[in-house]
């Protein structure tokens, strides 16, 4: 099936682009009415996940409804242990909650690997039928957590500000910390290359508590593990988004992958020159910038186009929209990337 649009494809390769591609992480989520009826005709969050056609639909609401060029998979990052044997509750304004936890050598050693990915049927499904509502109109991006936030939820059994149980297992356990990474990251593999193989044309590794690391352990325990996930998927774009690494962004650099994702704390300068030009770059703008008013975000999101240039970037927020934000709002931000980049970008890839 032919793409309509692919400038996202482009711009991860580094090719021209007539305009700077825009997206914007959780942009299938609460900040849209619509999602929250098909919401409120299910029991939660999780049979949302786990109903392909439902879980469809709100992949597809933001690209009609604000225009974005990329779906997104409606899904989340705890489906992996769930796939493991490891089960979570997703409770009402408190978040995940794990009610057994990843404690001793024969907890880990319990965990499905092998056949694991295969308890994902309902995403592969919700990827096939998604892309054929598409049609051809914008890619679909698939996405996974990196192993390391994967141990961390395992391990501390729910959000944390500290995530100290999952730390101090790398201090106390660091061999069974990369037993645990190990198998995490076998089944990433085999669920990301699912995902490729249902129709996703792109791949998100999100890295959500890579920042809570000292440098040190995030090369040990986290950057190994995705440049194996990076090494093992060849077929489509990957994309690498870790909150709070800027010490890794050198790092990076050497990962075999397309894109690397900048959070809103991210110096855009620093950090085009820690990665240099052989990569893009997503991001950054703040997602509290889209609370402004509408000639502040206008404002706000030219500088960050001016400060990333016409080149080697997909625009989007340094970390997902807040479920309270104005729909009118996010439009305003992608309204002003279509219109800002398509006057000032230049037919010339930087390589």
């Amino acid at each position: 099936m032919e793409l309509k649009n692919d400038l996202i494809l482009r711009a991860a390769a580094g090719e021209p682009t007539e305009r700077t591609p825009v997206w914007l992480m959780r942009q299938a989520g609460r900040i849209l009415p619509e999602y929250r009826a098909v919401r409120s005709s299910v029991s939660g969050f999780k049979e949302l996940v786990e109903t392909p056609e439902l879980a469809s639909e709100v992949t597809i609401q933001p690209v009609d409804i604000l225009g974005v060029d990329a779906a997104i998979i409606f899904s989340d990052i705890l489906v992996v242990p769930e796939a493991m044997g490891c089960t979570y509750e997703m409770i009402e304004q408190r978040g995940p909650i794990f009610p057994q936890t990843i404690q001793t050598p024969d907890d880990v050693k319990n965990l499905r690997v092998e056949e694991a990915h295969f308890q994902l049927h309902y995403v592969y499904e919700a990827i096939r039928i998604t892309k054929r509502a598409l049609n051809g109109r914008v890619p679909l991006i698939g996405f996974a957590g990196a192993p390391w936030t994967i141990l961390a939820y395992m391990v501390e059994g729910s959000g944390s500000k500290t995530f100290s149980k999952a730390r101090k297992l790398l201090y106390t356990s660091p061999e069974l910390a990369h037993t645990l990474l190990d198998k995490i990251t076998t089944v990433t593999i085999n669920y990301l290359q699912a995902q490729v193989d249902a129709g996703a044309a792109m791949l998100q590794i999100f890295d959500s508590w890579a920042g809570i690391l000292p440098p040190a352990h995030y090369h040990e325990f986290s950057t190994r593990y995705i440049a194996r996930i990076c090494d093992a998927i060849t077929t489509v774009p990957v994309t690498v988004f870790a909150k709070g690494a800027f010490f890794a962004l050198s790092e990076f650099a050497q990962l075999d992958c397309q894109t690397i994702g900048l959070d809103w704390n991210m110096n855009i300068a620093d950090s085009r020159a820690a990665i240099g030009f052989n990569k893009t770059l997503q991001g950054n703008l703040d997602p509290c910038a889209l609370y402004g008013s509408f000639d502040n975000i206008r404002q706000e999101t030219i500088a960050m186009l001016q400060a990333f240039g016409p080149t080697r970037h997909i625009a989007n927020l340094g970390h997902g929209v807040y479920p309270d934000t104005d729909p009118d709002k996010v439009k305003c931000f992608v309204d002003t990337i279509k219109e800002y980049s398509s006057k000032i970008n230049e037919p010339q890839s930087v390589t």
